[in-house]
């Protein structure tokens, strides 16, 4: 589980992505 990874690739999800990637791991 690579938090820069996560970091990187959220930051270009709108928030609702972000929220369900979140839920979903």
């Amino acid at each position: 589980y690579n938090n820069d990874r996560i970091s990187n690739k959220t930051k270009n999800m709108s928030p609702v992505d972000y929220r369900t990637h979140v839920l979903a791991a």
